[in-house]
C-alpha cells in the first residue's frame, strides 16, 4: 500500500496526534468526527456529534478546511454549504449502505413515476439525491417536518425504508418507501438482543429509528444518535443497552464513566458485527495524509450544489425548533 494507508515505512516514526495538530494549524482547518468514528478520531476532532450539524458548525468557523472523519454524504453535504471552504474526507471509498441503495438516476426515474408525490429524503443520501428532493430530513426532524405537511399531500420517503416505517407507524402517514437499508442497524439480532435483556432485565434499550420494527418494537427509547446520548446520559439506570453503531458508546463512557453500556448484539452475540465498515475506513494515519495533501478533496459542481442546498434550507427552516433534540446538538471537545 501507499502512503494513504500508512503502510511501507513512509508514515513509521511519525507522531501522528502532534502532526496533524501542526497541519491543523498550518492549513486552518476544523476537524469534524461522526459519533461512529474511531475512538482516537472523536478525540482529536473539534467537533463531534451527528452529521448535518458538524457540517453547520464548520460552516460558522473560519477555517479554510473542513477535514470530515465520516462518510461521503456527509462531506458533500459540508462542501454543499461551505462552497468555498476546502472539504477533504480523509478515505473516499468510506461511503454509506444507504446511499449506494439509492442511484440518483433510479431515484429520478422513480420520482417521474409519481408526479403527484414530494420527496421527503434522508440526509445519508449523494448531493445528486438531495438535488433532487423536496425536503431533506434528519432522525430528529424528520416527524416534525413530516407533521407540517398536508395530510393529502402524496410522499415519497427514502432512502432508509426502517426509518420511514418507524415514522409512518408514529404517524399514521402513508409513504411510499424507498428499498433501502442501513447494513449496521440490519445486523442487530433480535434473538441475542432478547438474551441480552434476560441478562439485564434493568438495562433499557435506546435504539435508532434505521433499525428494522421487530428491533424498535422492543426498545424503550428510539432516536437520533445524539438523542440516545442525551437519553443515555440522563437515565438512571446504571446498565444500558445502545442498539446502533457501537462507538457512540465512546462518549457516553466519557460523559458517564460510573455507568455500563451494552452494544447491542449480531447474530453471534457481539456488537464487534454493527461496526459501520464505511466508517471504519477513516484512519489517523489517512487524515494526517488528507490534511498534508489536501486530498482527496470534495467537490461538486455549482448547479447541482444549489438545487441540493435547496432541499437542505427547506429542511433547516421547518425543523429550526428541533435544534437541541438530536441530529442538531453537536459536542465541542476542543478548543479553538
Amino acid at each position: 500500500m501507499d502512503a494513504r494507508g500508512g503502510i511501507g515505512g513512509i508514515l513509521t516514526g511519525l507522531d501522528l496526534r502532534a502532526e496533524i495538530d501542526r497541519l491543523r494549524k498550518e492549513r486552518n482547518a476544523v476537524i469534524l468526527a461522526h459519533y461512529y468514528q474511531k475512538p482516537e478520531l472523536q478525540d482529536l476532532a473539534d467537533f463531534v456529534g451527528d452529521s448535518l450539524e458538524l457540517s453547520r458548525k464548520a460552516q460558522e468557523t473560519d477555517a479554510d478546511v473542513i477535514a470530515f472523519c465520516g462518510v461521503r454524504f456527509m462531506a458533500e453535504t459540508a462542501k454543499i454549504l461551505s462552497p468555498d471552504k476546502i472539504v477533504v474526507l480523509p478515505d473516499m471509498d468510506a461511503g454509506c449502505s444507504l446511499e449506494d441503495s439509492c442511484p440518483p438516476e433510479r431515484f429520478a426515474a422513480f420520482r417521474a413515476e409519481h408526479p403527484d408525490h414530494i420527496a421527503l429524503t434522508y440526509i445519508n443520501c449523494s448531493a445528486a439525491v438531495k438535488a433532487l428532493s423536496d425536503v431533506i430530513v434528519t432522525s430528529s426532524s424528520a416527524e416534525k417536518i413530516l407533521m407540517q405537511i398536508p395530510k393529502d399531500q402524496k410522499i415519497i420517503f427514502g432512502p432508509d425504508r426502517n426509518l420511514g416505517g418507524y415514522l409512518a407507524r408514529k404517524t399514521g402517514r402513508d409513504m411510499l418507501l424507498w428499498p433501502g437499508v442501513c447494513i449496521v442497524h440490519e445486523a442487530f439480532s433480535e434473538t441475542e438482543l432478547l438474551k441480552l435483556r434476560a441478562e439485564h432485565p434493568d438495562a433499557p434499550i435506546l435504539a435508532h429509528p434505521e433499525c428494522p420494527p421487530h428491533l424498535l418494537d422492543h426498545a424503550d427509547f428510539v432516536g437520533s444518535t445524539s438523542a440516545i446520548l442525551e437519553h443515555a446520559k440522563k437515565s438512571p439506570a446504571m446498565t444500558v443497552i445502545v442498539a446502533t453503531e457501537p462507538h457512540i458508546i465512546h462518549q457516553m463512557q466519557k460523559a458517564v464513566p460510573e455507568k455500563q453500556f451494552i452494544g447491542a448484539p449480531g447474530a453471534d452475540g457481539n456488537c464487534n458485527c454493527n461496526i459501520c465498515p464505511y466508517m471504519a475506513l477513516n484512519t489517523m494515519e489517512k487524515l494526517y495524509v488528507a490534511l498534508r495533501d489536501l486530498e482527496p478533496r470534495i467537490e461538486l459542481d455549482e448547479e447541482l450544489r444549489l438545487k441540493a442546498k435547496t432541499s437542505l434550507d427547506r429542511m433547516l427552516a421547518m425543523a429550526s425548533g428541533t435544534v437541541g433534540m438530536g441530529d442538531l446538538g453537536p459536542v465541542r471537545v476542543t478548543g479553538d
